[in-house]
């Protein structure tokens, strides 16, 4: 990872008993990670073409800010148990951003 800003995207596919489950517990993580330092973006969706699968997509300050991110209790947690609500692995793809800009709202701080 580099200085610069950083982005990822993927899909979560859960277990069909547990998809309610895992939509709640993925729509608790939006309020605090928009609250961490260097969160410019985080954002989940629902696929239009496979409304069961969930997409999220984060965009980071830095390569730094997004490691923070993951080392959060929460996000520990879920990593350890996520295969309790998935039917396969998390699919993550990690961006470099060519156009990213801090958000207006954000104040700008050095990487």
């Amino acid at each position: 990872m580099g200085g610069g800003p950083i982005g990822i995207y993927g899909y979560a596919r859960p277990r069909p008993e547990r998809a309610q489950e895992l939509e709640s517990l993925l729509l608790s993580f939006v309020e605090p990670t928009r609250a961490e330092p260097g969160a410019w973006q985080y954002q989940v969706h629902r696929d239009a073409s496979d409304p069961t699968t969930l997409v999220f997509y984060e965009l980071w300050r830095s390569g730094d800010d997004l490691r923070n991110h993951l080392a959060q209790p929460n996000l520990v947690q879920f990593q350890k148990t996520r295969m309790n609500y998935l039917r396969e692995d998390l699919e993550i793809h990690w961006l470099t951003p060519l156009t990213a800009n801090a958000p207006a709202d954000s104040p700008q701080q050095d990487a």
